[in-house]
């Protein structure tokens, strides 16, 4: 799998500095940092590295999601095939999220935290926004999920390797 990674990435994006393929692999959505840090590791860097430049790629796309999705959303609203989106969207989230509807800002911690398919920052901002969590604290929830998921992401991925 290290392989098939690594040549993946070399293939396609051998143009860009490593450092920056890793931040741009955890920027994505459901790759994330659980991404981001198996490919830091193929490419050779140490734990410390592969965990800062993956938490900072997963960090980036927060603030715009926090701060656009709802005014988004809301115009995109008039489009009966977002409307739908929308809908599903909403019950999915609200399937995957009742410890953000019961703790607010402290559930979006650990709904980031946990290092599963359809959890994560992006996940967490879509909630935050959902249910109505105050920009500063949705911002520091999710933050810290990312931490806390990075940490342990990086421990998986570096006690294999």
């Amino acid at each position: 799998m290290k392989e098939e990674i690594k040549q993946y990435v070399v293939e396609h994006l051998s143009f860009l500095p490593e450092e920056l393929i890793v931040v741009i692999v955890s920027a994505l959505p459901i790759l994330e940092l659980r991404g981001g840090i198996p490919v830091a590791a193929t490419f050779g860097y140490d734990f410390w590295t592969a965990f800062t430049l993956s938490v900072l790629g997963n960090l980036l796309p927060i603030i715009p999601l926090l701060l656009l999705f709802r005014p988004l959303s809301n115009f995109m609203m008039r489009f009966r095939w977002y409307k739908r989106f929308y809908d599903w969207l909403y019950e999915r989230t609200l399937r995957n999220s009742k410890n953000v509807e019961r703790f607010g800002a402290i559930g979006l911690i650990l709904f980031t935290a946990i290092p599963l398919p359809t959890t994560g920052a992006y996940s967490a901002c879509v909630a935050a926004a959902l249910f109505k969590i105050r920009f500063h604290y949705a911002f520091l929830a999710i933050a810290f999920g990312v931490v806390v998921a990075g940490l342990g992401v990086g421990l998986v991925v570096y006690s294999i390797v």
